[in-house]
């Protein structure tokens, strides 16, 4: 598939306000750098452009669209750290070094431009526009030159856009508008797309010639206007598509915007959420039918959530797939793990990486899994660690059970087969089997294997001291 778009994304900027070390661009939205959010917008519109299908972003065949876009991303102040966090094949690398405006800065990208396709301008701090709104621009400047414009009822700071007649003439900044000029409420956002060749030529004649001696992008507006060019213009549907990040205040609040966005598509879903304006999708949440989430749940990674599956307040899910029916209570927190269906989880269980459960198996409250497969049916409800560990179908694991899984410098594993039950205050010291049908009596210490159907058990012979009195404080003198 040939290239359909050129992207510019502007991506120099050092983003003081942030009063951070960390690149402006970096700095994630809903669990995703800026920068990163706005590379895969661009995939996607370059994919939806070259398949005709309006978002691409579902398509079985948009993971391989890349292709259809060459994307220039114009770093500066980090660069090197925002091209090891982000750098991709598909991904082209220039540098603005000095910085001189958006202008000088689409100027470093030019050499890279397939001159026979369009190019779209965008900027690593604006994350939230949609394909949608990129495609419909697109779609109206076949052909001429077209502005992304919002209409703001307080424009105070924006450059305002100038029509006659409804046609665009100009755009001009707030510090140079008239008072007329200055009550226009259409506002120019900054992304714009060009057909390159003409983009070329209006960037060869940009000057400097102003207070900030700097070469301004909008400035090609009226150039086009005067080569006979008419501009044409889209809006979003929400004016936060194009609102951008330059300070730690702005950053949460389009955090806040993201996240209520995600809710809304979840309840349009099907979704059940008991506040929508408490929940975090760092991420990707992929629920099933009639997924219940109460609030302050945070979801990171890429969690699945299969039909029925409810999910208590405060609960945490990193990568995480849950199967159908499955309750998992308040203030759990779940991480890389896999739970089949019917489980119940918490409330204060904590699942480790490599953890998988299979159907019905309960982990209750302040038990922890890590590295082990549990059976179907098992039950550890309360007090107990299981790690390094395979535990067979239908085990009882009782209240303080541990898995001594470390000896200081190596993890061993314990096996647990079906049907055992381990009475509480066990400690089973790896590497160890316990038999099937085995029981292990409360406070024992299994250092050999368990055999199957027979019972363990090891203790101390318990005493009683006759006339013994328990100590008591002497008297502190005077």
């Amino acid at each position: 598939m040939g290239c359909v778009m050129n992207v510019v994304i502007l991506a120099a900027g050092q983003g003081k306000r942030m009063h951070s070390a960390l690149p402006k661009v970096l700095h994630p939205v809903a669990g995703q750098a800026m920068l990163a959010r706005v590379v895969s917008t661009a995939r996607r519109l370059c994919a939806a452009l070259a398949s005709g299908i309006p978002d691409a972003s579902a398509h079985p065949d948009a993971a391989g669209s890349h292709s259809a876009a060459r994307i220039i991303i114009v770093h500066g102040h980090g660069g090197e750290q925002v091209r090891a966090a982000l750098d991709a094949p598909d991904l082209h690398w220039v540098e603005q070094n000095p910085q001189q405006g958006t202008g000088h800065a689409v100027c470093q990208a030019l050499p890279l431009l397939d001159a026979a396709q369009p190019t779209l301008v965008l900027y690593g701090d604006v994350p939230l526009t949609r394909v949608a709104t990129l495609q419909r621009l697109v779609e109206e400047a076949t052909g001429t030159l077209g502005v992304l414009t919002v209409s703001l009822p307080e424009p105070r700071g924006y450059g305002r856009i100038v029509r006659e007649a409804g046609r665009v003439l100009r755009i001009v900044e707030e510090r140079d508008a008239s008072e007329a000029e200055r009550e226009i409420t259409e506002v120019n956002t900054g992304i714009l797309v060009a057909p390159t060749p003409a983009l070329a030529r209006w960037l060869a004649a940009l000057r400097n010639d102003n207070a900030q001696g700097e070469y301004y992008l909008t400035d090609i507006i009226a150039m086009a206007v005067a080569d006979g060019f008419t501009v044409a213009t889209a809006q979003p549907s929400d004016t936060w598509e194009a609102a951008g990040v330059n300070s730690r205040a702005q950053l949460a609040q389009l955090e806040r915007i993201a996240q209520r966005d995600i809710a809304d598509a979840l309840l349009e879903q099907g979704t059940t959420l008991s506040d929508p304006a408490r929940i975090d999708v760092r991420g990707e949440l992929v629920c099933g039918r009639d997924v219940s989430i109460d609030v302050n749940c945070v979801f990171e990674g890429v969690v699945r959530l299969a039909d029925d599956v409810v999910v208590g307040a405060h609960c945490v899910l990193r990568n995480v797939e849950v199967g159908a029916g499955t309750r998992i209570e308040p203030f759990s927190h779940l991480d890389d793990a896999v739970v089949g269906e019917a489980c119940r989880i918490g409330p204060y269980a904590r699942l480790r990486p490599g953890t998988v459960l299979d159907r019905e198996v309960h982990v209750g409250n302040f038990v922890e899994v890590k590295a082990s497969r549990v059976g179907a049916g098992s039950k550890a409800n309360h007090l107990a660690y299981v790690g390094d560990a395979s535990v067979g179908a239908r085990v009882n694991i009782g209240a303080g059970t541990i898995t001594c899984n470390y000896d200081g410098v190596n993890k061993h594993r314990t096996e647990i087969e079906d049907d055992a039950f381990i009475g509480s205050d066990t400690q089973l010291v790896a590497p160890v089997r316990v038999g099937r049908g085995a029981t292990i009596g409360a406070g024992t210490t299994v250092t050999r294997d368990a055999p199957p159907d027979q019972l363990t058990v090891s203790r101390a012979r318990q005493i009683t001291i006759p006339g013994w009195k328990r100590p008591v404080k002497t008297p502190k003198k005077g």
